[in-house]
């Protein structure tokens, strides 16, 4: 009754007070799909459900969509009328049970069905309002630990739960109890994986673990609920804000059964012959249990409550375990046993335990040992009187009660022929319902047992004679046919063959007329052959306010997102591909959580990731969501999280606007082909925002944001865009078997003999690294210096060299910038650096300043002095001032060597600049001031000679060029791991 809506209602029209929430609440939150409405219009995330009352064929085309679900009674709670169909073929027997149950349990028979969500947490939130709107939390109880979707075990708090996700779900349990100003005490409860989590439903009453909350708070839970319900409000009641939590509480449910070997709870009706609670310093027991007392297995089998309290987790834990083997309970099997198994269990003690505890455990938690701490009471062993059992008739066998119970319906007929595992009747115990099925095949001869008839476990319900035929149900699947389809599993590939390329011509041949290849063709050529698992795939747009059911599945399969798990060159990454023939890429609600699902699952499993970006953006069209303004996806945030974590290359082809392009933005490295355009914003975005009509073509062409940064690598098509993200990949994978280089003595000669001499730098990167392993990154932007992927002797390194063709090698604004960001991407990534420094320092000057140089240029020491991987700097001619030191991590003693070749030369600045700052004076006064100045600089450059320096040791050697690679891999190959300081992203830019 306390969650009787009617009964608060005739309450207050009796003048009443009705210790509980208003008649209105109880009615929202007795459905559970208003709930979960209540929940997303709060912003809360729930699990894909059926949005009202499901019938039969609604549950059935739910469950072809999203696979295993759960069916669930709209109203009540408890684990009744729920039961979990892995897949349609299940749902009929699963709605069947279930609509059963809750018209048994709360006389009502509606259902719903939800995507079931395995081995998640069960937490939920305890809150407290007085109907202005103030509203406060008391903290969260864990009751994961359950059997058939009961609670067993509970814990407060929970254990083990991130501060961040503890935080979300306390939010998330606030807004929704202020949102409808909710008064009383209630339950807020979710499931939780990982740092995800759903809203589950809303209990508007005070729950059996309670106590746990008053044990951890002080707060006396019914006090405060009947004070609140005197009309006094949350300040007068001491609850205006939170109060403290300390220590840990353990409640137990002492149960009148047994569990067998299915996991199937079995009651235990009986007389107590004996009850003795246990008692002590930190142990309360709530319990109306007492010797004479007679169980039902009409009722709830709940004896007693034993919660126990302590400092920590595994504290409460033993206190409990100790307190059930000093619970002396006689004339009935109680759950006492797998209770202590359970509190024992590394597994539950050290916190984190799923719903899936109980099953994923029942083998070794039923051999738990029940440790008595208590001499046994000399007790009778006279129970409930025995029902008299019927004589088998001449030739049969008895067909047992698995458990006590009462029989709802009889299934067969005396004469019918039944097979092995047919079902023969339906069994209910405690509101849930169970199948009876025959042995072996045989005939009825005789009815042991009637609808509405009370049994005990053992008892004989039915007598079948032995007999064949009636068909073996349990070898049907031994007999199946191997190669025949079921219906269900037709109906399933079918939905899957609907996005596949093959039945969708018309969009595949628009897509080839552009020159274009669709998602699946490039995911395809990406993954090695039959690797890639596809996730989502029958997801669709959420429109069905708008659109058919039939339409949705039809025109927006995997509601524009293919994406995955796939090999790479054997090694697994994350690929994601927005499929621009479904709504032209656009991203809708369900396409973001497929996308925050993949990234998840990246960050979690820490694999590469591969996005394929094409597409235009956000979608309004979506109709079958609360949202207002979407500014609470969690898309981007996601996809930055994963920014240094894991190696990500984003491939641009086509229009790629808006949040698509946002999400490219974020990618380590981005690949485009020649025809793309990046953008933040498409036509209709720049038009609305009154900046002018334009075309897509001309927003972000390559021809702009290839020399301006915003591109790494530029290809020719989509194929030659596959090949290079999978040559980007390789380098985070490992050193490589089979390298080869060219004859190293070419690098003698490179650098020419006139120190005034340009030179082509990227011809001395290409000879010095394993022929054919450079991958140059922004080749167009930032010129003076390269960065590049390469390897030497097969090991994956970062390089970056001036570029003494452009400025003679001075590091202007984008140089810096670009070689601080390669630099971040080789910390982030692992790969140590070589650098090859030829410059006459950082670029000056009052054009130069108005770019923000001091800033941008500082960005290579902040960088270089917190590089967690081992650096190496050859000087191949000029290494002059700070821009030396910053080609050097910030020093030349940062390096774990720092080399030249024959040709370089160092100073504090370049040569020209320090003649003529430091001998102004004599220069004035010298009769032939350039023939002195000429024989200064020649003075310098001899003082500056790498030969020169290195008997100072400011070098460490000056090196033939041919013995550069013996070098880098001897330092290197000494070096010590990275240490494990987080760099915790790449800057995009």
């Amino acid at each position: 009754m306390s969650e009787n809506a009617r009964f608060a209602a005739a309450c207050a029209a009796a003048g009443l007070t009705f210790v509980g929430p208003r008649p209105e609440l109880l009615e929202l939150f007795g459905d559970k799909t208003r709930s979960r409405g209540l929940a997303q219009e709060a912003g809360v995330p729930v699990t894909p459900g059926t949005p009202a009352a499901a019938s039969l064929a609604d549950a059935e085309a739910f469950a072809r969509e999203h696979g295993t679900v759960v069916i669930k009674a709209l109203a009540g709670g408890g684990g009744r009328g729920m039961r979990v169909a892995a897949g349609p073929a299940a749902v009929a027997d699963a709605y069947e049970r279930c609509r059963a149950e809750a018209l048994a349990s709360f006389g009502r028979g509606e259902l719903y069905a939800e995507k079931y969500v395995p081995r998640a947490r069960h937490i939920e939130v305890q809150v407290a309002g007085d109907g202005s709107g103030a509203v406060t939390h008391l903290w969260d109880r864990d009751c994961s630990v359950q059997r058939r979707h009961q609670k067993l075990i509970e814990i407060a708090p929970a254990p083990a739960l991130p501060g961040g996700v503890r935080d979300a779900l306390l939010d998330a349990a606030l807004r929704m109890a202020a949102r409808v100003r909710y008064e009383s005490l209630g339950t807020f409860e979710f499931l939780v994986d990982g740092e995800e989590f759903w809203f589950l439903e809303a209990n508007p009453r005070l729950q059996v673990e309670h106590t746990l909350t008053e044990e951890i708070t002080g707060v006396d839970l019914v006090k405060a609920q009947i004070r609140l319900a005197a009309g006094e409000d949350l300040a007068a009641v001491g609850l205006a804000a939170p109060p403290r939590a300390s220590g840990c509480a353990v409640q137990v449910r002492v149960n009148a059964e047994t569990i067998g070997a299915d996991g199937a709870p079995r009651p235990s009706a009986g007389t107590l012959t004996a009850f003795a609670p246990p008692s002590g310093p930190g142990v309360r027991v709530d319990t109306h249990g007492h010797a004479g007392h007679r169980t039902s297995p009409r009722y709830d089998p709940l004896l007693a409550k034993v919660i126990a309290r302590a400092e920590d987790l595994p504290s409460a834990a033993a206190r409990a375990h100790g307190a059930l083997g000093e619970f002396e309970i006689a004339g009935v099997a109680t759950s006492i046993p797998l209770l202590q198994g359970v509190l024992r269990h590394p597994g539950f003690t050290s916190g984190g335990a799923g719903t899936s505890f109980i099953a994923d455990h029942l083998a070794e938690l039923l051999e738990s040992e029940h440790r008595r701490y208590y001499a046994e009471t000399a007790l009778s062993d006279a129970g409930p009187e025995a029902a008299a059992v019927p004589d088998a008739p001449p030739g049969t066998v008895a067909i047992p009660a698995p458990t006590q119970g009462t029989v709802v319906s009889v299934e067969v007929a005396e004469g019918d022929l039944v097979g092995a595992g047919a079902p023969v009747l339906i069994l209910e115990a405690m509101k849930m319902e169970h199948v009876v099925r025959a042995g072996e095949a045989g005939i009825v001869r005789a009815l042991a047992a009637a609808p509405g008839d009370t049994v005990a476990e053992g008892a004989p319900l039915l007598f079948t004679e032995p007999a064949e035929g009636g068909g073996d149900h349990a070898a049907e699947d031994e007999a199946a046919d191997l190669d025949l389809i079921r219906a269900d599993l037709a109906e399933t590939l079918r939905r899957h063959e609907i996005g596949l390329d093959a039945a969708r011509p018309e969009a595949v041949a628009r897509r080839h007329a552009r020159g274009h290849r669709t998602a699946r063709e490039n995911i395809g050529d990406l993954c090695d052959p039959g690797t890639f698992v596809e996730y989502g795939a029958l997801v669709i747009a959420a429109q069905r306010r708008r659109r058919s059911l039939d339409d949705l599945v039809e025109r927006t399969p995997a509601d524009g997102m293919v994406c995955g798990i796939g090999d790479v060159d054997g090694a697994q990454a994350v690929v994601m591909s927005y499929d621009y023939t479904v709504l032209a890429g656009t991203q809708g609600h369900l396409n973001h959580r497929k996308t925050d699902r993949m990234l998840d699952i990246a960050h979690r499993r820490r694999l590469p990731l591969v996005l394929f970006a094409e597409g235009g953006g956000g979608r309004p069209g979506d109709t079958d969501t609360t949202t207002v303004s979407g500014l609470d996806v969690t898309t981007f945030h996601a996809m930055g999280r994963l920014s240094g974590a894991v190696p990500s290359v984003g491939v641009a082809n086509g229009r790629c606007f808006a949040g698509n392009a946002a999400l490219l933005g974020c990618c380590d490295v981005i690949i485009a082909t020649r025809d793309a355009n990046i953008g933040m914003g498409g036509p209709a975005m720049i038009e609305g925002g009154g900046l002018g009509a334009v075309t897509p073509e001309e927003i972000g062409p390559v021809a702009d944001q290839e020399p301006n940064g915003v591109i790494d690598i530029v290809v020719d098509d989509e194929a030659e865009a596959v090949r290079a993200a999978r040559r980007y990949l390789s380098y985070f994978r490992g050193p490589a078997d089979d390298w080869s280089c060219g004859d190293q003595r070419v690098l003698r000669h490179l650098v020419p003999e006139n120190r005034l001499r340009a030179y082509d730098v990227r011809r001395a990167v290409a000879h010095l690294a394993d022929t054919g392993s450079v991958l140059e990154l922004r080749r167009a932007f930032g010129v003076g210096i390269v960065t590049a992927l390469v390897r030497i002797e097969g090991r994956p390194m970062g390089l970056i060299a001036s570029n003494p063709a452009h400025l003679g090698g001075a590091i202007d604004r984008d140089a810096a910038d670009k070689a601080a960001r390669f630099l971040q991407l080789c910390d982030a990534h692992g790969l140590p650096v070589v650098s090859l420094c030829d410059t006459p320092g950082f670029m000056v000057g009052p054009d130069a300043e108005r770019t923000a140089t001091v800033r941008h240029f500082s960005r290579l020491f902040v960088i270089g002095a917190n590089l967690r991987v081992p650096m190496v700097t050859i000087v191949l001619r000029k290494g002059y001032g700070l821009g030396a030191q910053a080609m050097a991590g910030g020093g030349f003693t940062t390096p774990l060597a720092t080399l030249a070749w024959p040709t370089g030369e160092i100073g504090g600045m370049g040569l020209e600049g320090a003649v003529r700052l430091g001998f102004r004076k004599e220069l004035e006064a010298a009769e032939d001031p350039r023939a002195m100045f000429e024989q200064m600089v020649a003075a310098a450059y001899e003082h500056g000679k790498a030969l020169h320096a290195a008997t100072v040791f400011e070098l460490d050697d000056v090196i033939d060029p041919a013995d550069t690679r013996r070098w880098i891999t001897a330092v290197l190959a000494a070096a010590p791991p990275a240490d494990d300081r987080p760099r915790p992203w790449i800057d995009t830019w």
